[in-house]
């Protein structure tokens, strides 16, 4: 009886006093701490240990001077250096703050595998400084937040779509001017855009371009290559007659582009596109060369064409396509990053080889994923931290709620963008000006991603990590 009443007593104390902190001990499983809170003593959870980053992995170092870059000798290259060539969108304040954190870390040479993306789970590393000089084949890894960036709270798209373009889209596509010189012009194309019009489109981007974008020239860029309506990146126009036949003769086949000329010859062989991609799944390599004929063909209405792969059989004329690819991290709710790096430049290629080549269709292509998009939905599974098996925790950025296109969205859009390009300077080679001799042999440019892209970024990097 006295214990019962004893009971009670302290449960009444407890309801009387709202700011008691009494709390139930933890289960035995758990060791109890003690936690003192507003000079108040309690039991509770030890707190939970920092869960493994997930880290981003960047290409071998290529043991030659950066492309584009000031440097006499690659024994020179330092850490700080190659991550501000590779990630030449991010504000270099942001790369060293990560050094300084000590979060730059390198694979340790000598290391047997390199399929692991987690510190001590199979790859072997080491945080490495600023300073530190770059080797052949070094490869770097670093937290996927150093790529993230802020987001637009608009969606990138022409303001209007008129037959003609008036003083805002003007305004608009010359935002878009990554670069402009006497020979090209390259622009950030936004998604869903058209590249080429035709009768019902005509705020395609080669319409506006011709009216915008002439500046002071007679006529206005023509399109060299193409990127998907519904895909982004970089884009090249030529300004000239003569840079345009240049450019276009670099896009059909970069070896007989090449003359006899040296420095020509070496900037030919320096020229590459890079894109960046979501995938639905993983590849099972995380690096490699997709080497796999593309044929057309008609679907039953008679109307619609499909890139499909070639079966080799003779029967059906096939394209050479190549595409080199690479994983650029770990698989997070069912979906990773990829980069991309075409060898030939065939309708579709990127889509066709991810898709079907690789069995991992990209976020927002229905029309060679559509199967797998017929199941889809936002956010599909909890990805589990390896080491404790528990789930990650999301945490939503602020604003989502009004963003459209990520992989938050039921219908996603293409997550294709092209991120970087390497092409010989144009305008030097072709132009027998003096004060051409001063500038680079090539020229490299890098577009940050679009926004829907950027938002399916932080929202997969901003699991507890």
């Amino acid at each position: 009886m006295r214990k019962k009443f004893l009971n009670q007593k302290t449960l009444a104390a407890v309801r009387c006093n709202p700011r008691s902190k009494i709390r139930p001990p933890p289960p035995a499983s758990a060791p109890a701490v003690i936690r003192v809170t507003n000079n108040i003593a309690h039991l509770g959870r030890p707190k939970e240990g920092p869960k493994p980053r997930q880290l981003l992995s960047l290409p071998p170092f290529p043991g030659h001077p950066l492309l584009g870059r000031k440097s006499t000798s690659a024994a020179h290259v330092t850490a700080v250096s190659w991550l501000k060539y590779y990630f030449d969108d991010i504000p270099p304040p942001v790369i060293q703050n990560h050094f300084n954190k000590g979060l730059v870390q390198m694979e340790c040479l000598g290391s047997s595998t390199t399929s692991g993306y987690y510190i001590g789970q199979t790859v072997s590393m080491r945080k490495i400084k600023h300073s530190d000089i770059m080797e052949v084949g070094a490869r770097v890894y670093v937290p996927v937040s150093i790529a993230e960036s802020k987001i637009s709270k608009r969606f990138d798209v022409i303001p209007s779509g008129t037959l003609y373009p008036n003083a805002d889209e003007i305004e608009y596509l010359r935002r878009l001017v990554k670069y402009k010189d006497s020979a090209i012009l390259v622009l950030n194309k936004p998604p869903k855009l058209p590249v080429k019009g035709n009768l019902s489109v005509h705020n395609s981007m080669d319409a506006l371009a011709a009216a915008a974008l002439s500046y002071d020239y007679d006529e206005g860029p023509k399109l060299v290559h193409r990127l998907d309506r519904d895909s982004s990146g970089l884009l090249l126009m030529g300004r000239t007659k003569e840079s345009i036949s240049y450019l276009q003769w670099l896009f059909s086949d970069v070896t007989k582009a090449k003359s006899l000329s040296k420095d020509w010859n070496a900037a030919c062989g320096a020229m590459y596109q890079r894109y960046w991609a979501l995938v639905i799944g993983c590849p099972k390599e995380k690096e490699g060369l997709i080497c796999a004929p593309l044929t057309k063909v008609l679907l039953n209405d008679g109307k619609t064409e499909r890139v499909i792969l070639a079966h080799n059989s003779g029967l059906e004329a096939s394209q050479e396509a190549i595409t080199e690819y690479r994983v650029l991290g770990p698989m997070i709710n069912g979906c990773s990053w990829i980069e991309l790096r075409p060898h030939t430049s065939r309708k579709h290629q990127l889509r066709v080889h991810c898709a079907e080549a690789l069995g991992t269709p990209i976020v927002g292509d229905y029309k060679y994923g559509w199967f797998v998009h017929s199941r889809w939905k936002q956010m599909p599974r909890v990805d589990f931290e390896p080491s404790t098996g528990e789930p990650y925790k999301l945490r939503r950025p602020e604003g989502l709620d009004v963003q459209k296109g990520s992989v938050l969205s039921k219908v996603p859009l293409l997550h294709l963008h092209c991120r970087e390009i390497v092409l010989p300077n144009i305008a030097k080679f072709i132009e027998a000006n003096p004060e051409h001799d001063s500038k680079p042999d090539i020229l490299r440019f890098v577009a940050p991603m679009p926004s829907h892209m950027k938002i399916s970024w932080n929202l997969m990097s901003s699991y507890l990590v």
